[in-house]
């Protein structure tokens, strides 16, 4: 199997709906959309649909990775904590007939609806085509490696396999991430990061072959 695909909040975030719904926790990103409509009309999505497009973290104990416990003041029993109110596969608080015991795994261990990893850290780039002198700014994954970097450019290029990527007059190694290219804004404010003028520019160079894929 390949490396999983890195997401960026604000990726997450525009699938926001109930018919394209997609949360972040833990590290992971999830595509609830199959469940929404397995539940469609249920109470149980409400805090769920509050929260599209959003990271739910903490709804969770990043240790065991399950929902969060408590214990209950009116039983004394450990309990799911769930605050924004019960959500689909927390069970209810005592014996019901119309609970299903047999759901297999809530859908928050259930891999079938993760469809890659959160970025720790994003970034904004510059990419400049020295042959048309068209720059397009790019927010990326720390994650990524130029070769995935590059898969988000092709949609202002079709042709980005054609060019060799430099930077600082160096060409880059496609199999290596920004840091590992030394390609570096850690000493930079925070507030900077998003100015252009801190963005590091990638410069792309033709390669005159018009390969494409």
């Amino acid at each position: 199997m390949g490396r999983q695909k890195y997401f960026t909040p604000a990726e997450v975030a525009a699938h926001n709906t109930a018919a394209d719904l997609w949360v972040s926790f833990l590290g992971k990103v999830c595509d609830l959309s199959p469940l929404i409509d397995q539940y469609e009309g249920h109470a149980l999505l409400l805090p769920i649909l509050e929260f599209a497009g959003m990271d739910i973290s903490s709804w969770f104990d990043s240790e065991t990775e399950d929902v969060l416990r408590h214990v209950d003041p009116e039983t004394n029993c450990s309990r799911y904590y769930t605050p924004r109110g019960r959500f689909v596969h927390v069970p209810p608080l005592g014996p019901r007939s119309d609970w299903a015991t047999d759901l297999g795994p809530p859908w928050w261990r259930d891999g079938r609806y993760e469809v890659g990893l959160l970025s720790s850290q994003t970034r904004w780039i510059r990419v400049i085509n020295t042959l048309t002198s068209q720059e397009q700014r790019l927010q990326v994954c720390s994650e990524e490696t130029l070769a995935e970097i590059l898969q988000r450019y092709l949609r202002y290029n079709g042709h980005a396999h054609s060019y060799t990527w430099k930077y600082d007059g160096v060409t880059l190694d496609m199999s290596q991430t920004l840091c590992e290219n030394n390609v570096r804004i850690d000493d930079l404010e925070p507030q900077q990061l998003q100015h252009d003028q801190f963005s590091p520019a990638l410069l792309l160079h033709f390669n005159d072959d018009l390969t494409e894929g």
